[in-house]
This record gives C-alpha cells, sequence and structure tokens, in this order.
C-alpha cells in the first residue's frame, strides 16, 4: 500500500489539526486589527509604494506567539521579518496584513494568511503548503483548508461551505484577476502584458490582496489569476486552497509557483497560463 506523503507520523501531523491552528491564530490576528484604530504608514520597504504599518508588526507578533504556544518546534516565516528556525519539519509562513495599502486607505479589501508548509521555503520548488487560512478583518470571511480534506469558506455565523473552482473553460468568459508590483519598471513591465491579456478575457479585476484573490479562485469567483513578484506568504495558504478546491496553482513553466510568476485558475487554467507565457 502506499503511504501518502503528508499523512501523520510523530514529526508530521495530521494537516487537518494545522489548518486549525492556522485558523484560530488568524482569526485572533485578524479580531487585533479591527480592535484597533488604524496605524499610520511605520517604513517603506522595497519601494516609497511598498509600506509597513505598526500594525503589521503587531500582528505578526501575535501570530507568532500564538503558532510558538500551539507548536513550539516549528520554524517560523514572516513578512515583517522575525523568523525563526525549528525542529520539526513544519514552517509557518504569515504576512500579518496582506494588501497594507488597502489597509492604510480604509478599503477593505486585506487579510491575515497563515500557512503550514513543508521543505524548504527559502527555495522556489523546494516547498508545498499542507495546510492554511486566510481571514479578512472586515467582511469576517475565513477560508482554510488542508491536504487531502478541502478547502471551506465561512462568511459570518453562516454555516462553512466547502470550495469549489470555476467551472468556466472558456477564456473569453473569464474574469481574472492579478496585481501589480511595487517597482516603477517592473510594473511598465506588467501594463505590457495586460495589454495583451485583457482583449482575450472577459474583465480583469485588481482588488489588492493576493492572499484574497487566490482565496477567490478557489471558491469560484475569480475564475482565474496571474501574477509576478508574489513571495511565499502572499501565496501559500491561497496556493493550498485552490488546489483543494480542484485548481491548479503553478508558474509559468508548469512547476511550482513562484516570484517570477504564479498563475491559478479553474476549468480555464491551461487557456490562461497559455495566454500569460506567450503575453511580451
Amino acid at each position: 500500500m502506499t503511504t501518502s506523503p503528508y499523512a501523520p507520523t510523530p514529526e508530521l501531523p495530521a494537516p487537518d489539526a494545522l489548518a486549525r491552528i492556522a485558523l484560530e491564530a488568524a482569526t485572533d490576528a485578524a479580531l487585533l486589527i479591527l480592535d484597533r484604530s488604524r496605524s499610520g504608514v511605520a517604513a517603506t520597504k522595497s519601494s516609497a509604494t511598498d509600506v509597513v504599518t505598526d500594525m503589521d508588526r503587531q500582528a505578526q507578533e501575535l501570530l507568532a506567539q500564538t503558532l510558538h504556544a500551539a507548536r513550539p518546534e516549528d520554524a517560523f516565516f514572516g513578512e515583517e521579518g522575525g523568523s525563526a528556525a525549528g525542529s520539526s519539519p513544519i514552517t509557518w509562513v504569515v504576512d500579518p496584513i496582506d494588501g497594507t495599502v488597502n489597509y492604510v486607505y480604509d478599503i477593505p479589501a486585506y487579510a491575515v494568511s497563515v500557512a503550514a508548509v513543508t521543505g524548504d521555503v527559502h527555495t522556489p520548488g523546494a516547498w508545498r503548503p499542507v495546510a492554511g487560512a486566510v481571514v479578512n478583518p472586515v467582511s469576517g470571511e475565513r477560508f482554510w483548508g488542508a491536504t487531502g480534506t478541502g478547502a471551506w469558506r465561512q462568511r459570518g455565523r453562516h454555516t462553512a461551505m466547502r470550495m469549489r473552482v470555476s467551472t468556466q473553460a472558456d477564456l473569453g468568459l473569464s474574469l481574472i484577476g492579478t496585481g501589480f508590483g511595487y517597482d516603477a519598471e517592473q510594473r511598465a513591465r506588467q501594463a505590457g502584458a495586460l495589454t495583451a491579456i485583457l482583449p482575450r478575457v472577459r474583465d480583469i479585476r485588481r482588488f489588492g490582496s493576493a492572499a484574497l484573490d487566490l482565496c477567490h479562485v478557489a471558491d469560484g469567483t475569480l475564475d482565474g489569476h496571474y501574477e509576478e513578484g508574489l513571495n511565499p506568504w502572499d501565496m501559500a495558504a491561497g496556493w493550498l486552497l485552490v488546489t483543494e478546491a480542484g485548481g491548479r496553482v503553478e508558474n509559468r513553466d508548469g512547476g511550482d509557483p513562484e516570484k517570477a510568476m504564479t498563475i491559478a485558475g479553474g476549468a480555464c487554467f491551461s487557456h490562461l497560463a497559455e495566454l500569460v507565457r506567450t503575453a511580451p
């Protein structure tokens, strides 16, 4: 009998148990963000448009404390630094506020993203998520899942619903999400690609949070998504949710998603991937 590479062992716990931890941690961080007034911009990162707020840092500190309390042997890798080594095969990859610019402008499209991954998260193609959760603090939407157990969405107090990706295979009738980087040269390149992609799809949406975009591919709201420049903390939980919802998440060459390109989709995936590959 073949054993699943994600079957629980003394070193690797059941993925659904990790998903529960991820959901609890993301929910607690989302409540913290809601409970406190919006913090101003504390610093810029890669450019003047790439910002970090005091709340990013506070939320990440809470995530680190919560996850360490639940599983002190695991490693930690957060967007705002503060990484820590661990003795188990699990690394927690977190983005305390994915969509910080939306947060700063009080646009309700940002989220806390928490994922448990195996492998070397610093090396593209050498890691993979096994559980994850994404929570929108403003809407209260919660998304979570684990390898082999499906992907789920809950809105407020409504019953959790299993997510499935879109069955729309016609690219011309597909609503596609995307995002843009912070570097001016990268944005110019992305704008060039957009001119080739936009005429071939139903329309493009740019919401400003890759974690939420991937959740909306998982629940079928978006038919697909493509984006250059995503880091592990942007995509880890969403990648898991899309695949558990029956979709695909790959790079331009059919390998694991990476910073050079992340393409996600349901039935339109193959057509979207080919379009992205051939765009300038």
